[in-house]
């Protein structure tokens, strides 16, 4: 008889549960194994037993596959961890929280995983099984402690990068949030200019302010900014902004939302005027602007 010895220094059971399952499958196909438990020098092995060298070859091939997904759920958020500490203990404990919790939502997704994450889970698991395989070429035990943390460098390098990647959002996060809270003091400080103002979005994705009466307002907001500026360096989205954080008014709807293609914008516009911003679901206003091709042809229709 051939065996494969598998060790942990934790509880033995969760690894004895996803081996037997294994084990169950094979056994359909006609493969003999037996499995037993032991324990020397304070290291749980399970050792599974089989009838030839050349199954037992097969067999860690098929062990190296479930192994890489055990210790990508079991070790992987723990390496995570040690390198957040690690290399960025200049953060205080509750941004290193932050920084895991973008960690783990970037590698594993929040919600479905899309194909980015599914590809990036098969290499990580193609690292690590190739490596055990690798170890099993010369070996038929392993202790998993000591393999994760001795032979698997490339792997512990893509959870560096994962890292890497969350403290940049966590800082871009930071600072997305400052510029937030300084946009919201500007516009608290400041004394309403209109009660009301709807914004619209035209064919050419500049926008159209007009006031609670339907009176378009823009020009005489957005005037002083564009002295400043050439026509080809106008951004009309932030501009829209300025605009709004100029008027400061006590209400903002916003017409023909899903012709607005920065999503962002309207994230941004929604989290400086807080409560303050409405999308409209439809109106006559987004007829109007739906039906007509210019600002001219708007205005032109809303002033007869």
């Amino acid at each position: 008889m051939e065996y494969l010895s598998i060790g942990v220094t934790d509880e033995i059971e969760e690894i004895n549960n996803i081996i037997n399952s294994a084990l169950i499958d094979l056994k359909t196909k006609d493969v003999a194994l037996e499995l037993r438990k032991k324990n020397t020098d304070n290291v749980n092995f399970l050792e599974i037993k089989i009838d030839s060298k050349n199954k037992l070859n097969n067999f860690k091939i098929y062990m190296a596959n479930i192994l890489s997904q055990y210790i990508i759920d079991k070790y992987e958020p723990r390496f995570i961890s040690h390198i957040i500490n690690s290399n960025y203990c200049y953060f205080n404990s509750r941004e290193r929280r932050e920084i895991y919790k973008i960690a783990l939502t970037n590698i594993l997704g929040v919600e479905e995983k899309n194909i980015f994450n599914n590809l990036f889970l098969l290499r990580r698991k193609n690292i690590i099984a190739k490596k055990l395989i690798e170890f099993f070429e010369t070996s038929n035990e392993i202790i998993l402690d000591g393999f994760v943390t001795f032979r698997l460098k490339e792997y512990i390098k893509e959870l560096e990068d994962v890292v890497d990647k969350a403290v940049d959002d966590y800082l871009m996060e930071k600072e997305y949030k400052e510029f937030i809270r300084l946009l919201k003091y500007f516009v608290e400080i400041q004394e309403p200019k209109f009660d009301i103002v709807h914004v619209l979005v035209n064919y050419d994705n500049r926008y159209i302010l007009l006031d609670k009466n339907k009176k378009e307002i823009t020009n005489e907001c957005i005037q002083d900014f564009i002295n400043e500026v050439s026509e080809g360096e106008i951004n009309y989205d932030d501009l829209l902004v300025s605009s709004l954080i100029t008027l400061a008014p006590n209400k903002i709807y916003i017409h023909m939302i899903d012709k607005i293609k920065n999503r962002e914008l309207m994230e941004t516009i929604k989290n400086v005027f807080y409560g303050k911003v409405t999308f409209c679901p439809g109106c006559d206003l987004c007829i109007v602007s739906d039906v007509t091709t210019n600002q001219a042809n708007v205005i032109d229709y809303l002033q007869k």
